[in-house]
């Protein structure tokens, strides 16, 4: 990967803001970072906070966001110290964008504070840089695309390229070494409380998490199949919870009037907290790639998790005592063949529908202990594993 440096700001290398034998910066008593996008991305830079916080024991770590990083992160252990919520619209993001005049107060105002270092990990930094810049930091960092306006220190955006690793590099400019290979979130008392509050039916046996949905199309399996590994779950002596936003109802009764096992539908009885909760106390958590997979993995529950190539590549979880991905290779979108990969088409049409029935269920098996079957599980694949 190309890596590149920049020194715009020469007071970035004073021998009185980097010590000597690293590219740590000398007295640092706030660092803010700038990662205001979705779940799965904020797991993807826990790696990197960590790092941080090792390197910089003293300082205050304070995550520019969105509120629902305030919701998660409230009195939960970890290496951010405080969310200040960005209005919608900084960066831009699709929302409509604040007046300039409010655009500047907000950022004014959380420049006023004072930082010594300003991270942008908010992707390629067209309009994230600009943010980072405002801070008045005395260092900034972060990736840069070539129409970027350029940090203190940089490394080049490469679209193909593990979050993880990506966020890592952007916290190595300033110093921070891995100290994690995977991300970690402490599920709390209070979440497993939530989680019990709210679906109570849960208390009793051991449950499994499916979770059919993802705001991509592109990246959702078919739902007649998350039924078919529900019920096989269920016949191993495991509840199954079908999880989903409320905009995914559809997707969720889908998969309930598919399966023969009774089903615990979760949307709209979990907030984060009870999400948390749920997710941490299952055996085993069956997903397309989005969020509450990346969260599962996080909390150390044991995950199969399917992917589009592209995107595994990017956000798979790197490891395997847990953790599984199921891949589809395809590139050619199903609709008009167009090589996604080069290029882009206006379908929506799943891109995962590749992936085998008996991949995903073995795998899930393999990764959790459970009590033998009471019969067989019906023959429902074929040798495409579809039925």
């Amino acid at each position: 990967m190309l890596v590149a440096v920049s020194s715009v700001r020469p007071e970035a290398d004073d021998p009185a803001l980097v010590t000597t034998d690293s590219r740590l910066v000398a007295n640092v008593r706030r660092i803010a970072v700038l990662r205001a996008n979705a779940l799965g991305d904020f797991i993807f830079s826990l790696p990197a906070l960590d790092a941080l916080r090792a390197a910089y024991p003293a300082a205050e770590i304070v995550l520019l966001a969105r509120p629902w990083h305030r919701e998660l992160l409230s009195s939960r252990p970890g290496p951010v110290d405080r969310v200040i919520v960005l209005p919608e619209g900084i960066p831009p993001d699709g929302a409509p964008a604040l007046p300039p005049h409010e655009h500047d107060a907000v950022l004014g105002a959380i420049a006023d504070e004072g930082c010594d270092i300003a991270l942008q990990m908010h992707g390629g930094g067209r309009h994230s840089n600009p943010v980072v810049r405002s801070l008045g930091a005395r260092v900034t960092a972060g990736c840069r695309t070539p129409d970027a306006p350029e940090l203190d220190r940089w490394i080049r955006y490469v679209y193909y390229q593990s979050e993880l690793a990506r966020l890592m590099e952007v916290a190595s400019l300033v110093g921070a070494r891995p100290v994690r290979q995977e991300p970690r979130l402490e599920a709390t008392d209070d979440d497993r409380a939530a989680a019990s509050a709210a679906l109570p039916e849960l208390a009793a046996d051991p449950w499994a998490v499916i979770h059919p949905g993802a705001t991509d199309r592109r990246r959702r399996w078919p739902v007649e199949r998350f039924a078919m590994v529900g019920d096989a779950l269920a016949q191993r002596g495991l509840q199954v919870v079908v999880t989903g936003t409320p905009g995914e109802t559809d997707l969720v009764q889908a998969v309930r009037d598919a399966m023969s096992a009774p089903v615990v539908d979760s949307v709209g009885r979990l907030g984060l907290s009870g999400l948390v909760g749920v997710l941490s106390g299952a055996a085993v958590v069956v997903s397309n790639d989005t969020g509450p997979l990346h969260l599962a993995a996080a909390v150390g529950t044991a995950t199969v998790g399917i992917y589009w190539c592209g995107n595994a590549l990017n956000g798979g979880t790197p490891l395997r005592a847990r953790n599984r991905v199921a891949i589809s290779w395809r590139n050619a979108c199903p609709v008009c063949g167009v090589d996604c990969i080069r290029a882009s088409c206006p379908h929506d049409a799943s891109f995962v529908t590749d992936v085998r029935l008996d991949e995903v269920l073995d795998a899930a098996l393999d990764v959790v202990t459970l009590p033998a079957p009471s019969s067989a599980p019906p023959a429902v694949l074929d040798a495409a594993g579809v039925s």
